[in-house]
């Protein structure tokens, strides 16, 4: 398993187990967060840990899948919130041992919840 490889298990480990220290020691500072099928975009690491601590529902999350090289890494993963469930892939960019860049591609397209964070709409 390359190091890339664990840190992909790891993000999605530590985001589902809610260790926010940990998950956050593993973002640059200006991390970008891009979610393709709302057009949403979040900048910078406290804008994302602020989505993520303040995101509705109760949510899980299970890597099921890491592929990695020297520069990104791709996991899928079962996600389950309240009554739903279903598969979705996460793709990381990675430079000198942390994320960068974040890209969550979800089953299908749809019109995003309202937020309690402020986020860009493309």
């Amino acid at each position: 398993m390359s190091d890339n490889s664990a840190l992909g298990r790891r993000y999605l480990e530590l985001l589902e187990a809610r260790d926010w220290d940990a998950w956050t020691a593993l973002l640059a500072d200006d991390v970008v967060y891009d979610m393709p099928q709302t057009r949403e975009l979040i900048n910078g690491r406290a804008s994302f840990l602020e989505f993520n601590q303040t995101y509705p529902g109760e949510w899980h999350l299970t890597p099921k899948v890491v592929i990695a090289d020297d520069e990104r890494a791709v996991v899928w993963f079962d996600w389950r919130m309240d009554d739903e469930a279903g598969e979705s892939q996460t793709f990381l960019e990675i430079d000198a041992g942390r994320i960068t860049r974040v890209t969550d591609f979800w089953p299908e397209a749809y019109d995003p919840p309202k937020r309690a964070v402020s986020v860009e709409r493309y």
